[in-house]
């Protein structure tokens, strides 16, 4: 069978501005993407159906039928057996949502006209934004099962304190944790390759800590929450995402939060997750270009990659940055920032597109990377088609 992970219009545009620059299935949820979960379920590859302007990078294999699996929906062994089990012109249902096509590309605009197959079982649907943090608790659960489960940790240092059950602390190799205090009661916590937790840190689980990123010392970590790879966090961290590639290294809290990649939160930056009144916090939402009511008390904030913010930048409840903004100076900005902005609550001017690309450029070779020209034209796309300024 040939996979592929099908991205709705729709749906695509209720992750942004994390979606920009991907497809749906390579947002981290728990340990792993949406795509890696997926791959290791299906033990195949997937190839991607989503914007024009992203297939460039994320390619769509083509063939005469394919499984198309809308990439909202996170496996689970059930759902795959049932995909596994589809025969050519069917199409899999839950609560009236197709979650699966085996058939051509055509097919998926007559879904109506093919045999349906009602799927019964369990599963985690993602629809908005705000369920990457909301739901995130159940998913290193679950990928902490699916990676470690038969395989052995690294040893844990004596220094460390473990409050709960110490087999639900798992060090992949080279991963590394002196002198803190480790809560497993409320979930796992994974400390990924040649990762880190620093001296004084306190953690309390569910935690996905990936590959070489680090918590820095007496960093306070609880509340489901994923640091993606090559990350570094310091401060208070509560209940939120960070996609990977990017920095909240100091002091300063992060709380019902998803941040994307090759962002930097510069030192004391925080944002309210909770209104004063205690009501439903309102997001953004770029479909429908109006602020959406999320049904959550706590929400609070949502940033785009290649953003930045300043030293002491506060961040309002329900928050979103589009991509490649930089946010600065006192009191707090709006809780609507477009793409490619550059100021804060006194007012904006267009954060040009050559600018950017070389402070891109600069932060990559930090790293090791190169930022290539697939990412440029990605950038060049979004500022093109999705740029107020």
């Amino acid at each position: 069978m040939n996979f592929v992970l099908y991205d709705e219009d729709l749906h695509w545009k209720n992750f942004l501005p994390l979606t920009f620059t991907r497809p749906i299935s390579e947002l981290r949820f728990g340990i792993l993407t949406l795509k890696e979960k997926w791959e290791k379920y299906l033990d195949a590859p997937c190839s991607y159906h989503t914007q024009n302007y992203l297939s460039e990078k994320f390619s769509y294999k083509k063939a005469d039928t394919s499984v198309f699996i809308f990439s909202s929906f996170v496996p689970n062994k059930n759902l795959v057996k049932a995909i596994q089990s589809l025969k050519l012109g069917e199409v899999l249902f839950s609560q009236a949502k197709v979650v699966a096509v085996y058939g051509s590309l055509e097919d998926l605009s007559k879904i109506s006209s093919l045999k349906k197959i009602k799927y019964e079982n369990e599963l985690i649907e993602l629809n908005h934004v705000w369920d990457l943090f909301q739901k995130n608790g159940v998913a290193i659960e679950s990928d902490f099962e699916l990676m470690c489960n038969g395989r052995k940790s690294q040893p844990l240092s004596k220094s460390v304190t473990i409050i709960g059950d110490a087999s639900k602390v798992f060090l992949e190799k080279g991963a590394k944790a002196e002198a803190c205090i480790l809560n497993t009661n409320s979930g796992p916590i994974y400390i990924g390759e040649d990762a880190e937790i620093m001296e004084g840190s306190i953690v309390r689980g569910p935690l996905a800590l990936c590959e070489h990123s680090t918590l820095k010392l007496g960093t306070k970590i609880y509340g489901a929450t994923t640091i993606g790879p090559h990350s570094k966090v310091g401060g208070e961290v509560n209940n939120s995402l960070i996609l990977g590639y990017s920095n909240k290294a100091h002091d300063g809290f992060l709380g019902n939060s998803v941040v994307g990649q090759w962002c930097n939160l510069g030192a004391d930056t925080n944002n309210s997750n909770l209104k004063n009144n205690y009501g439903n916090v309102k997001l953004y939402n770029y479909a429908h270009n109006a602020q959406q009511d999320t049904g959550l008390q706590f929400c609070g904030l949502i940033m785009g990659d290649y953003s930045k913010s300043g030293i002491n930048t506060m961040f309002n409840t329900g928050t979103v940055v589009g991509l490649g903004s930089n946010i600065y100076g006192g009191g707090f900005p709006p809780t609507f920032i477009p793409n490619f902005s550059w100021g804060g609550s006194e007012g904006f001017v267009a954060y040009e597109l050559d600018k950017l690309i070389e402070t891109a450029e600069r932060v990559y070779e930090r790293r090791g990377l190169i930022l290539g020209e697939l990412e440029k034209n990605i950038l060049q796309s979004v500022k093109k088609f999705y740029s107020l300024s």
